[in-house]
C-alpha cells in the first residue's frame, strides 16, 4: 500500500491552483483584488466587469482599456511519513516554485446608449510545485499548470436601472506533470488544450446608490493529451511508457452580490459565490467539496484623484483532511495535499488607485492569504500540507 500511496503522491504533478478560492484567483483586476475580489454586485472598474459580471459594462461610458498583471508569491510546504518501507520519521520539504506572473488585459467600449462590447484575456488559475532533489523520502516532482480565459462579451442596457449581458469564455490550459518513481518517468511532458464556456449576468443600479448583481458561469471541459502514465499507479507499478489523457473541468459557478454608495466618495459591497467542485471532472474523483466564498470590500476617495481600498475574502478549503477510514481515501488525501495545496481560506486585501490625468490612472493591490494547515492520517500514515501567500498586482488604465 505504501508504494501505491507514494505513486499517487508522485502524480501530484497536476498541482493546479493558486490556492486562493480553490484554484481560482479571488479577482483579476487590482481594483477588485484590493476590495477582496468583489465585483458581481457592484461596479468596481471596467476591466474587472468583463470577468466577474459583464452586465456592469453598461455602467461605463466611452472607451476603456487596461493592462497589468499579478505577481504571486506562494509559500507551500508538505510533510509526510509515506515512503518506501521501512517507514522513516516524517520528512518535510518546501516547494522551490516561489513566484508566478499572471497577466491581464481588457477593453470595454460603449457602442451606443444601449450596447457595450468588451473583451479581456486573464490568467485565472495555475500553480507549480518543485520538490525535486528532496531524496527518496519525499516527492521527486516538478509541476506547472496555467489556465487562461479570453472573454468576448456584450452588455445591454434595458433601462437606467437594469443591465444584462452574455459572454463566451475561450479557455487555454497548459499542464506539465513531471515526476519519477523508481527511475521511471511518469510525466509525458507539457500538454496544451482548449475549451469553451459561457456566462450570463444581470445588474441592478438604483440611482447610483444601491447595487445588486447575479451571474452564472458554465463549466469548461478540458482534456490534456498523453500527459501521464497512470499504469505506474498499479500495485505493483506497471509503468509502460504509454502516457494517457487527463480530463479536468473548471467548475460551474453561481454568484450574487450587493453594494451601496452612501456618499459620493464611499462605496462598499459584498459578494457570495458558489463553486461546484464536487461535480467537476478531475475534482470529484479526488473528493473536492463545493465551496461557498464570501467577499467584502470598500473604496474611500479622500480626494477626487485618490482611491483607497480594502477587503476580506473567505472560502472554506475544498480539500478536507482528518482521519481516513480506507487506504483509498488516504491515497486521495496524499494526492491532494502534496499536489493540490488549494487550502488557503482567509485573505485580507489593500489597494489604491490614482488618476494622473482624466485619461490615465494606475491601480495597485496587495493580498495576503494567511497560512493554513491541513493534515490526514490512516493508521500510522500521516500527510500534511500548509500554504500561505502574498501577491501584488498593478493595472494601467486609459479611458477616452
Amino acid at each position: 500500500m505504501r508504494k501505491l500511496i507514494l505513486a499517487s503522491a508522485m502524480l501530484g504533478a497536476v498541482s493546479l491552483s493558486f490556492a486562493t478560492n480553490g484554484d481560482n484567483l479571488i479577482g483579476v483586476s487590482p481594483a477588485s483584488r484590493g476590495m477582496g475580489g468583489i465585483g458581481v454586485g457592484m461596479p468596481v472598474g471596467p476591466t474587472d466587469t468583463i470577468f466577474r459580471n459583464s452586465a456592469w459594462m453598461s455602467y461605463y461610458k466611452g472607451f476603456n482599456m487596461s493592462f497589468g498583471g499579478i505577481l504571486l508569491f506562494p509559500e507551500v510546504k508538505a510533510k509526510s511519513n509515506v515512503a518506501p518501507p521501512p517507514p522513516p520519521p516524517p520528512a518535510s520539504a518546501t516547494s522551490q516554485s516561489k513566484m508566478f506572473v499572471v497577466p491581464e488585459v481588457g477593453i470595454v467600449n460603449q457602442i451606443n446608449d444601449k450596447l457595450t462590447f468588451g473583451i479581456g484575456a486573464f490568467g485565472v488559475s495555475g500553480m507549480g510545485v518543485d520538490y525535486r532533489n528532496k531524496g527518496d523520502n519525499f516527492l521527486n516532482m516538478h509541476t506547472t499548470f496555467q489556465f487562461m480565459r479570453v472573454i468576448p462579451t456584450l452588455a445591454y442596457k434595458v433601462n437606467d436601472a437594469i443591465y444584462v449581458s452574455g459572454a463566451v469564455h475561450l479557455a487555454y490550459g497548459s499542464l506539465d506533470m513531471g515526476a519519477t518513481i523508481g527511475g521511471a518517468n511518469l510525466g509525458g511532458g507539457q500538454s496544451q488544450t482548449y475549451g469553451i464556456g459561457a456566462q450570463l449576468g444581470i445588474a441592478y443600479n438604483m440611482g447610483d446608490f444601491v447595487y445588486a448583481g447575479l451571474t452564472y458561469q458554465s463549466p469548461v471541459n478540458m482534456t490534456y493529451k498523453r500527459v501521464f502514465d497512470f499504469d505506474c499507479l498499479k500495485l505493483p507499478p506497471a509503468c509502460d511508457g504509454q502516457f494517457e489523457d487527463f480530463k479536468l473541468t473548471q467548475p460551474q459557478e453561481l454568484a450574487f452580490g450587493i453594494g451601496v454608495k452612501p456618499m459620493d466618495n464611499l462605496k462598499v459591497g459584498m459578494d457570495i459565490r458558489w463553486i461546484n467542485w464536487k461535480n467537476a471532472k478531475g475534482y470529484k474523483e479526488f473528493q473536492w467539496k463545493d465551496q461557498w466564498v464570501i467577499a467584502f470590500g470598500g473604496e474611500f476617495k479622500p480626494t477626487q484623484k485618490l482611491a483607497l481600498r480594502t477587503g476580506y475574502n473567505y472560502g472554506r478549503s475544498p480539500i478536507r483532511g482528518g482521519v481516513k477510514n480506507t487506504a483509498e481515501d488516504f491515497q486521495i488525501a496524499v494526492y491532494n495535499l502534496t499536489a493540490f495545496p488549494a487550502i488557503t481560506e482567509h485573505h485580507i486585501t489593500l489597494g489604491l488607485g490614482y488618476e494622473f490625468t482624466k485619461n490615465f490612472s494606475i491601480d495597485l493591490a496587495y493580498k495576503h492569504a494567511f497560512k493554513k494547515k491541513v493534515s490526514a492520517t490512516y493508521g500510522t500514515n500521516y500527510v500534511e500540507a500548509q500554504n500561505a501567500q502574498n501577491a501584488i498586482s498593478i493595472g494601467l488604465n486609459w479611458k477616452f
